[in-house]
């Protein structure tokens, strides 16, 4: 993924998958109608997690799970929380079939493996990218503002990552 480079960014770390679910809690607490995430990271980062932290922050209390192979998974909270996987699309006419407009008319997005469909999304977004750390629970979470929503909420969002905030850039 490759935000503009004068996107605003706060790095996280988190040593627990609660604590990234934690950290995701407190985006959400943020989030309104219409939002998009895009998120980013290896398999078995934590985007799922990440994910079912966002959506318990809504209220949402069923179970979140990756939707890799359904592509899409709908909950009802707060806001209504969109959850896809487009890890298994090949090109950007299969995301133009996820509807994403219309998605983004009701709730909240968050998609997995979003940088393989960017240039199908809206500029307008929040960028989360989770990296492993050096503990086998430890990650580096960037959360990139791209556009005006995030940037214009920029120092509520510096304020609630406060816990997690001022990591160290490391790279494995």
């Amino acid at each position: 993924m490759t935000p503009p480079p004068d996107a605003p960014a706060v790095l996280c770390r988190t040593s627990t998958v609660d604590q990234t679910r934690l950290l995701a809690g407190a985006v959400a607490r943020l989030a309104e109608d219409g939002d998009l995430l895009v998120l980013v990271g290896d398999l078995g980062a934590g985007k799922t997690a990440f994910t079912q932290g966002f959506a318990a922050a809504l209220g949402v209390e069923v179970p979140v799970t990756s939707p890799t192979f359904t592509l899409a998974n709908r909950y009802r909270g707060r806001l209504v929380v969109n959850h896809l996987d487009v890890y298994r699309l090949s090109d950007r006419a299969e995301a133009r079939d996820l509807a994403i407009p219309e998605l983004l008319e009701q709730g909240v997005t968050l998609i997995e493996w979003g940088e393989r469909i960017l240039p199908a999304l809206p500029s307008d977004r929040l960028d989360v990218k989770i990296t492993f750390g050096d503990g086998d629970d430890d990650r580096l979470i960037e959360i990139r503002a791209v556009g005006d929503r995030w940037c214009g909420c920029l120092a509520e969002l510096r304020e609630a990552l406060g816990p997690w905030a001022g990591a160290q850039r490391v790279f494995r």
